[in-house]
């Protein structure tokens, strides 16, 4: 087997849409970190599409919400010098679908922390490519949440 995403390593039993391992009809995203980069390798499937050959926006969005929040929390986490990553929500966010994203190759999310408040809150960029090409950007704040929140603990 493959080395764990951080997805399975965190949070294996997480049922979010976008990246829990444990939802066997989500996207189940596999993200990593790979030396400065963080990355995640994923292949559309014809149900993913708005139309033959081309990625419906709202799953362009899905993936860059849940891999730039875990970007996020693993920036949290290591700025908090914490074992594991805090629970993480996305505050606000932003997608621009720059051109079609194709659905009949692999496509490559990359994400980077571009500003963080204390060890509570970072603000990320992220980017679906293929073929070295971009596609569609994201840029979003997420939070680490506190005890009472319905996240709280989700891992």
């Amino acid at each position: 087997m493959s080395e764990p995403s951080v997805q399975e390593r965190y949070a294996p039993h997480n049922a979010c849409f976008g990246c829990g391992p444990a939802n066997p009809k989500g996207l189940r995203i596999r993200s990593f970190i790979e030396g400065e980069d963080f990355v995640a390798r994923w292949t559309p499937e014809p149900h993913h599409e708005a139309f033959p050959g081309v990625l419906n926006g709202g799953i362009c969005g899905a993936l860059l919400d849940c891999h730039c929040n875990w970007r996020a929390a693993t920036a949290l986490m290591a700025a908090q010098g914490a074992q594991s990553p805090p629970c993480t929500v996305t505050a606000e966010y932003t997608v621009k679908l720059l051109r079609p994203t194709p659905t009949d190759r692999p496509l490559m999310l990359r994400a980077r922390v571009v500003s963080m408040k204390g060890d509570r809150s970072a603000t990320v960029e992220g980017t679906i490519e293929t073929d070295g090409e971009v596609s569609a950007r994201c840029s979003g704040v997420f939070v680490a949440v506190k005890p009472g929140h319905p996240a709280y603990h989700r891992w």
